[in-house]
This record gives structure tokens, sequence and C-alpha cells, in this order.
């Protein structure tokens, strides 16, 4: 047993957490195949309803593959194996996740570290945010999905900007080009404030919120983008929670969705 990633639940939520503070939770294997078997077990977890991503400590979310330990890769015939044996995996659960994921930034989130962030549907931060791709600066592309998700949050010229030219995005920048959805004034208020709003997805209308999610990471025309709403409606509209929802709705009393 690792505690390199830290694994909790309450209610409907659960919440994971990079846990090498001391490394401002730089990704070494230990952690990718931690954060990689808690997402898995995440996504299959009925009772979770909501995932918080986190890093311990309040001075880097993550800052992405730990070097230190990359440097004894680069003798090797593959030296970024990683890449497809744990970085691709760990983007492919984010990004297919059924049910929604907030991410607490604090602090640095730098490489993969800004690209898991990326994968989240929302991203609180604080004053000390602070998103830098660092990519090229090792003579490296894009990975964890960011070559996707950055230019589709943000734009291909300032995609661009931040890939190519390493340029790091403060705070007040971030929120502005949306890479934060929510900016609070202290940094200590960035994990309750995530974790409030991952609670109180973690009690809504799960399926509703699959269904939601493919349907924004889905490539394609218009004529595609209807087929798949047709699909996503006729999937929501046998669920308890649409159901229920309507009568809620008729007798004017509030929803009490159960996540199926």
């Amino acid at each position: 047993m690792t505690d390199a990633v830290l694994t909790s639940r309450e209610g409907g939520l659960t919440t994971i957490t990079l846990n090498r503070p001391q490394a401002l939770n730089a990704l070494d294997v230990a952690v990718k195949e931690a954060l990689l078997e808690a997402l898995t077990e995440a996504a299959a977890d009925p009772a979770c309803r909501a995932v918080l991503l986190a890093g311990a400590g309040d001075r880097g979310f993550c800052v992405g593959q730990d070097l230190r330990e990359h440097v004894g890769n680069l003798a090797g015939d593959d030296p970024l194996a990683t890449v497809r044996d744990h970085f691709n995996p760990i983007a492919r659960l984010l990004f297919t996740m059924p049910k929604p994921v907030v991410a607490a930034v604090r602090g640095a989130a730098a490489g993969a570290g800004a690209s898991l962030a990326f994968l989240a549907d929302f991203r609180v931060g604080g004053p000390s945010t602070s998103f830098t791709m660092a990519f090229a600066g090792i003579g490296l592309a894009a990975d964890t999905g960011a070559s996707y998700t950055l230019p589709r949050l943000v734009g291909t010229a300032v995609a661009t900007e931040m890939l190519m030219l390493n340029r790091k995005v403060t705070a007040d920048r971030a929120r502005e080009l949306g890479l934060l959805t929510e900016l609070v004034d202290d940094d200590a208020e960035v994990l309750p404030r995530a974790t409030a709003l991952a609670a109180r997805l973690a009690v809504g209308p799960t399926r509703a919120f699959a269904e939601i999610r493919r349907q924004l990471r889905q490539d394609g025309d218009f004529e595609a983008a209807l087929a798949g709403e047709a699909d996503a409606q006729a999937a929501c509209g046998f669920t308890t929670d649409h159901r229920d929802a309507v009568d809620a709705f008729v007798a004017k009393r509030k929803p009490e969705f159960q996540g199926r």
C-alpha cells in the first residue's frame, strides 16, 4: 500500500489527493500508478458521483513529471514510455469519467500537472495559482491531453503561446482566459471552495452530468452533435432522476437526485 495518492469518500464525493508536497506533487512512477488506480476505482464505483482532484500542501497542485526520476530513463531504449504507460491512461480516465471532476489548484500547476487540471470540468484557484506548460522548456511536446484540452479552453493562439513560449499564466490571467472557473481571494479558501462545489455536483443528476461531459468532448459537425444530443436525451429520459425531477417541478418542490 502506498501513500503517494490519498483517496477518501464522503457521501457521493471521492477526493483524490496527490501526496508528495515536498516535491510539489511531482509525478513519479508511484504517484502515477496510484493515481491511475484511484481514478479507475472512482470511475467504476456507483457510489462515487463526483471527483475532487487536489495536491497536498499549498505550494504546488502538481509540477508534472518528476525530472529527477526521469534522468534515469534517458539511457533507455524508450525514454518517454511513461506517456503510453501512465499519462495516456490517466488522461483517458479523466476525459471519460462518467461523473463531474473538480480540480483544487493551489500553487503551481506545470507540465503534466497543468494538463491534469485542464481535464477537470471545473478548476478553483487562489492568488498563488499559476499554470506553466513547461514541456518545450525541456525539449518536449505536450502530453496528458493538453494538445486537445488547452486550445479548446483558451483558443489556438493562446495555446500556442503557452506551449511554445513556455509562458507562465498567473491567477488573474488564468481566470480571464477560462483556465480557472473560480478565483478565490485567499489560497486557504481554495480547497474548501472546491470541495463545496464538488459536493454540490455529487448530489446532482449524475447520468445527465456524464452525458454533458461526453457531449462537450465530442468532435464532429452540427448534425453529429444533434444525433449525439438525441442519444443522450434518450438515455437520460429513462433515469429515475429525470422522472422524479419532472414530478417535483409539477408539484412545485425541489428535486432530490439519486444519481440513477
